[in-house]
């Protein structure tokens, strides 16, 4: 019940607040003196990414859970956390690129651990929804999947400390370190959008959560049929 008068407030929420957040970035913020206008990619890129590790941390957590209760909601729930963090992290993959092109004059990078290791969970989580949906039986792919979340986190904090702890010619922008510096305005900006985005992720994680929860109804129903 809390969850679904969360959602509705959220939904209600964000029509305005996205384009508060367009106004912020675009009008409110002044442009950096380096990257010029390219920089306002910065307060789009980092949100998704936070959020996209938010959901892999949510896997991980609800993956621990089922092993320890069997509880085949903390499935459901980890299952729709990896689905929405997949697409978190593809369009975080995306406006990286576009930044890349700008700021390095490189889309790509094989050569950067942190944009491997990035590219690495996008798979890694890819092949966690691949699992679920190639295993019949529930018990034995909740099993499965609840052991290659628990891995495939291995690669969060890897990814979250890779930019701290290797340096590279791309220069990756990390907040609160030297680097980028923020004056007043862009902060606002930037943490506005980070709130923003992360009432829609978990706006979407409800919604996602609770088709799961129905799919999960109606298989048990035909099964009784």
């Amino acid at each position: 019940m809390k969850s679904s008068r969360f959602f509705k407030a959220a939904m209600i929420a964000i029509v305005p607040l996205f384009p508060i957040l367009l106004f912020l970035v675009f009008y409110y913020a002044p442009v950096e003196r380096e990257l010029g206008i390219s920089q306002k990619i910065f307060y789009f890129h980092v949100p998704l990414a936070w959020n996209g590790l938010l959901a892999f941390m949510i896997v991980f957590v609800a993956s621990i859970a089922y092993l320890r209760t069997q509880n085949i909601k903390f499935d459901i729930l980890a299952r729709a956390a990896a689905e929405i963090g997949v697409v978190f992290t593809v369009l975080t993959l995306a406006t990286g690129m576009i930044w890349a092109r700008t700021a390095w004059g490189a889309w790509w990078s094989w050569t950067d651990v942190r944009l491997v290791t990035y590219f690495l969970l996008l798979l890694l989580y890819m092949g966690y929804l691949m699992l679920g949906n190639s295993v019949e039986e529930e018990s034995k792919r909740a099993r499965f999947l609840s052991v290659f979340g628990i891995v495939a986190f291995l690669d969060v904090p890897l990814v979250f400390f890779s930019v701290r702890w290797w340096t590279s010619v791309t220069n990756h922008p990390v907040l609160f370190k030297s680097g980028m510096v923020l004056n007043g305005q862009m902060k606002v900006a930037f943490f506005s959008g980070l709130a923003i985005f992360t009432i829609f992720f978990i706006a979407l994680l409800i919604v996602r959560n609770k088709i799961g929860k129905a799919q999960d109804e109606l298989i048990a129903i035909k099964e009784e049929l």
